[in-house]
């Protein structure tokens, strides 16, 4: 079932969502709040939603990078960003660790502020401990890309936006961001805003 996609605003993306219980895992009604989670990031299209993005405020999170989404980036931008598909899996009441080193600059949006992206700086390397759908211990290194991806719907399960953490002045539309800086390589995109401060 596809649910409806909470936008800015709405109270339950500025709360600290509560853990589940192992119990609560295993059971029916959050299985068919993956089932649907899963249905509704796919069909808008999006690489991972958080529970509080559909109204419940649980840690819990799914997250998928299909290979048809790098579809648009040339091999040169998949590199720079080192994007690489990430099959579907479950993150609930995840502990994340910013691994020391690098940050880095990319555009990155939300789908629950829709049309807009900025520049956003995260960390490159991360570790996450949780539990998947069957309350089963896991333990995630990731860098590139999917490390941006575990810290926003990590944020998510905080109560944090990406909007919370981006540089102000690159705020664009989607539209915007696809005329103008879509092709611009990234290093010189973070320095044209990082002369505007």
């Amino acid at each position: 079932m596809i649910l409806k996609i909470c936008q800015a605003g709405h109270p339950a993306l500025r709360r600290r969502a509560r853990p589940l219980s192992a119990e609560e895992i295993r059971g029916d009604e959050i299985r068919r709040l993956v089932e649907s989670m899963t249905e509704t990031m796919r069909d808008a299209p999006g690489v991972g939603l958080a529970a509080p993005q559909v109204g419940v405020s649980v840690r819990l999170a799914v997250i998928e990078d299909r290979s048809e989404y790098l579809g648009g980036l040339t091999a040169e931008q998949a590199a720079e960003r080192q994007r690489i598909p990430v099959p579907l899996h479950v993150i609930i009441n995840p502990e994340l660790t910013i691994e020391a080193g690098e940050t880095v600059e990319f555009f990155e949006g939300c789908l629950s502020v829709s049309g807009l992206t900025a520049l956003t700086p995260r960390a490159l390397r991360v570790s996450v401990k949780c539990l998947n759908e069957r309350a089963e211990p896991q333990e995630i290194h990731a860098q590139g890309w999917y490390a941006r991806i575990l810290q926003h719907e990590i944020d998510h399960l905080d109560g944090t936006l990406y909007v919370d953490r981006m540089r102000p002045r690159s705020l664009c539309t989607v539209e915007n961001h696809g005329r103008y800086w879509r092709d611009v390589p990234a290093e010189e995109v973070r320095r044209t805003f990082a002369a505007e401060r």
